[in-house]
């Protein structure tokens, strides 16, 4: 398989073969999405857009936000809840029918298995904090922990500092008896599962095996084409496990193993991957889109080295705190630094960089439109585009 044909399968398997709706985005297009990419990462960072909102609007164009909020945090007889959160790729919010594969044990135990000692060691917390949840949720944390210090207070002996009962909460989380009912801002109020989740999914049982086997598909399906680490990577899998899964999905035939010009590793892909004659459009990627969220595999598919600089000293940043990539007829053209400013009505463009080769003038009219479709989306009144960057010149000026 050569480069371009791996970039079409793995564009196409995002999504991004798709053409945008006409009208208004609903959730029948929603579940399109879901049902290519599989997850959408969460990320506290806003200052361009919150990471589970941009996603969408890079495949869709602009929609409504409560489009996804309902999906997630909301459930009525009218519009059941679509998506749950859990620790998949990182905190993500996944299809609720995903939940048993998740809890299959085929996913290893997350940063919150620290905390198990924590609740070994004091089983009455844990205990406490249930009790708490069950009477009050959806809750937040903190009220979590005024109830249970209260709690306390009232039994000699057993006062518990307010971190340990975040940390339960995070444990019971990451152990599913506890998921986030709703949000209240980006604050996760927590939520008993078995009041959130249906109970046919709740009654459902997959073991490791299967629920290996099942991931792996599903990221097969979100990647189209892709190497082992590729695959491990999308749900954050051990590597025996997704080896093993490998290896029985390529037996039943789910995967084709091919060979990728220019990777060094074998790469495999899914069997009903389609392959375009050509991907066209335009999509800012958000740095924690799935198609780019894994550096490494970006690099290799289309030559673009992204590094997101959040934490690099600000002297040190190359292009940017919160750095955008400009897909483009299927290529990663450039990136913009990107900055919701609210006091000012504005979309930020601080910065703006073309990659070797690129068009200028070309790349940035089509970036200035997005830009534009963006700020009208968020509820800004314009694009205002800084001084850095060589596409900076050429993106103000087609920007107006």
């Amino acid at each position: 398989m050569s480069l371009p044909v791996a970039r079409r399968t793995a564009l196409a398997a995002q999504g991004f073969a798709d053409p945008r709706p006409r009208g208004a985005p609903t959730r029948r297009h929603l579940q399109r999405v879901l049902s290519r990419v599989r997850l959408i990462q969460l990320d506290s960072v806003n200052v361009a857009v919150r990471a589970h909102y941009a996603p969408l609007f890079a495949r869709l164009g602009a929609y409504e936000p409560a489009l996804i909020d309902d999906a997630a945090w909301s459930d009525t007889a009218r519009k059941p809840r679509m998506l749950v959160e859990y620790w998949a790729h990182e905190a993500s919010l996944v299809p609720v029918d995903d939940w048993p594969l998740l809890q299959s044990g085929a996913k290893r135990q997350g940063w919150w298995r620290h905390y198990g000692a924590l609740a070994e060691q004091s089983p009455s917390l844990v205990d406490d904090v249930l009790a708490v949840v069950k009477e009050l949720g959806p809750v937040g944390a903190g009220a979590i922990e005024k109830e249970v210090a209260g709690a306390s207070r009232r039994a000699p002996g057993a006062w518990w500092e307010r971190s340990e009962v975040k940390r339960i909460c995070e444990w019971l989380f990451g152990m599913g008896q506890l998921t986030t009912g709703t949000r209240r801002g980006f604050e996760r109020l927590y939520d008993l599962t078995e009041r959130v989740l249906p109970a046919e999914v709740l009654a459902r049982r997959v073991d490791a095996d299967e629920g290996a086997r099942r991931l792996v598909a599903n990221s097969a399906t979100a990647l189209g084409v892709a190497t082992e680490t590729d695959l491990r990577d999308y749900y954050r899998l051990g590597p025996q496990v997704c080896r093993q899964a490998v290896e029985e999905l390529v037996e039943e035939g789910t995967l084709e193993p091919v060979r990728v010009a220019t990777w060094k590793q074998r790469a495999y892909r899914h069997r009903d991957a389609s392959t375009p004659r050509a991907v066209s459009g335009r999509a800012l990627l958000c740095p924690f889109d799935p198609l780019i969220w894994e550096r490494a595999r970006t690099e290799r598919l289309f030559g673009f080295r992204y590094r997101i600089e959040i934490y690099v000293p600000e002297p040190q940043r190359v292009h940017g705190y919160y750095v955008f990539p400009f897909l483009l007829d299927g290529e990663l053209v450039a990136r913009v630094d990107l900055k919701s400013d609210r006091a000012a009505g504005v979309l930020r463009a601080q910065g703006a960089f073309a990659e070797p080769g690129a068009d200028h003038g070309r790349v940035a009219e089509d970036l200035a439109a997005e830009l534009g479709h963006m700020a009208s989306w968020l509820g800004l009144d314009g694009v205002a585009v800084g001084e850095r960057g060589d596409l900076a010149p050429a993106l103000r000026e087609a920007a107006g």
